[in-house]
Parts: structure tokens; C-alpha cells; sequence
């Protein structure tokens, strides 16, 4: 699953038994050899849906990682491109493997998305494979931080793939993940945050739409679509059309 690059099984379980930045700190130097990493048919796709939205000149990757999804805007957004995460290895792998020739500013900052240190900087903001480390209960304030980056008219945009069905050896696999996860963060301090089921796209989409944005969802099409006819993957792009209602 991991390949013989990737992590050993004693270090993902020091991992998981760390807090969520201390053990991305230890993930970091392997990383981009697990299957964790967003795959390039992800990237690329949403690279294809957002550019006839642009251009965009200033873009903000949300809990960046090692970069994957600051090197979609720096193909996307022509004057600069921000990386932020909490997890200072990660920052430094992303420094290190992504340097584009040519194209726009790249800049790094350690910080939580729970308070981001920026201001309305920014036309695009992206995110890719982090929410599961988010609560239901934060994502009022997460989208409120992003949309309070955001200029006005901008997008903030993300790829979610269908939940696997109960016939589907995923859907169990998804569920015990999450069981383990529960039962290791009642027993275990710090906390280590990665849900992969409590990410609902009716309550996003709820939530988005509190926090003043207008969505859309756009489908994928190299994902294809499941029997009933859904898409597999959709882009949620939601844009920033109003003031944030006071709290």
C-alpha cells in the first residue's frame, strides 16, 4: 500500500498516536509516497474546471501539505500564490519541491486555518483532501476565515468524491477507519483529528451558504459517473457574494 519509500507501520502508528501537527511533522519527509497525497487525476481535474473561471491573480492553498494544490494555482493565478499549514515539516518538504519557473510568486506561512493571518488578499483559495481533519462544529468558523481572505467575487473551491455505497468494500473500510479513530481519541490525549465520514456535502453546502457565499457544483467529468446517474467527483465552487452575516 505504501510502497517500500513510504512510511514503516511503527511510524504511522508514532503518528497517529501524535497530535495532528506533530505527527504531519513526522509524515512529512514521506508523504508524498502514501496514498495520503491528493493523485495528479484530482489535480488535474480541477485544474481543467477552474480555469475558465479565471484569471485569477492571487491564490491561497488551505492547509497546503507538501504543495500539490499550490502547484494547481501556480499554473492558475498570474501574480502570486500562498501556501499555509500548521505543520512546519510539511512547509518545509513543499519548499523544497515546489519552485515553478516563471510563473508567480510562491510564499509559505505556518498557520491554522482556524485563524488565518491574512487579510481579503486573494481570488481563488483551494483546498485538497484536509477536511477530514476539521469537526462538524468548526466549519462555521473554518469558512468564515476563508471567506474573510477572500476578495469580493472570489471562488473557493474544492474537489469531493461520492461516498462509497454499503455494497462497497470502501464504504466498510471508510467506517472502521473512523470507528478506531473514535475509540483512540476517547482513550489518547492529544487528539489526532482525520474523520473521512463526517464530512457531509448537505451540511457543507448549508454551512457555506450561512457564511455568504453562493455555491455550485460542477462534475468531473474524467471521474464518470455512478449507476444512477451522479457524478463521481464534483467541484464544490463557492463564491464570495455577500458580507458575512454577524455572528
Amino acid at each position: 500500500m505504501f510502497g517500500p519509500e513510504g512510511p514503516s507501520w511503527r511510524e504511522l502508528a508514532v503518528q497517529a498516536l501524535s497530535s495532528v501537527e506533530h505527527g504531519y511533522d513526522l509524515l512529512a519527509p514521506k508523504f508524498d509516497r502514501t496514498p495520503f497525497r491528493t493523485p495528479d487525476d484530482v489535480l488535474g481535474s480541477v485544474t481543467k474546471a477552474l480555469a475558465p473561471l479565471g484569471p485569477f491573480e492571487d491564490g491561497l492553498d488551505l492547509c497546503c501539505g507538501t504543495g500539490a494544490g499550490t502547484e494547481v494555482l501556480a499554473g492558475l493565478c498570474r501574480r502570486s500564490v500562498t501556501g499555509v499549514d500548521f505543520s512546519a515539516g510539511m512547509l518545509d518538504v513543499a519548499r523544497r519541491r515546489v519552485r515553478p519557473a516563471g510563473g508567480p510568486g510562491v510564499a509559505w506561512v505556518r498557520g491554522d486555518a482556524r485563524a488565518l493571518p491574512f487579510t481579503a488578499a486573494f481570488d481563488l483559495v483551494v483546498s485538497f483532501g484536509a477536511f477530514g481533519h476539521f469537526l462538524p462544529r468548526e466549519l462555521p468558523g473554518l469558512f468564515a476565515q476563508v471567506h474573510s481572505v477572500l476578495r469580493p467575487g472570489g471562488d473557493f473551491a474544492f474537489p469531493v468524491l461520492a461516498p462509497p455505497r454499503p455494497t462497497r468494500p470502501a464504504f466498510w473500510m471508510l467506517l472502521g477507519f473512523d470507528a478506531v479513530m473514535r475509540v483512540r481519541n476517547a482513550l489518547w490525549r492529544p487528539p489526532f483529528v482525520m474523520y473521512y465520514r463526517a464530512f457531509r456535502l448537505g451540511a457543507v453546502l448549508e454551512e457555506l451558504g450561512r457564511a455568504g457565499f453562493a455555491v455550485e457544483l460542477r462534475a468531473l467529468p474524467a471521474f464518470g459517473r455512478r449507476g444512477d446517474g451522479s457524478p463521481r467527483a464534483r467541484l464544490v465552487v463557492a463564491r464570495k457574494v455577500r458580507p458575512r452575516p454577524a455572528a
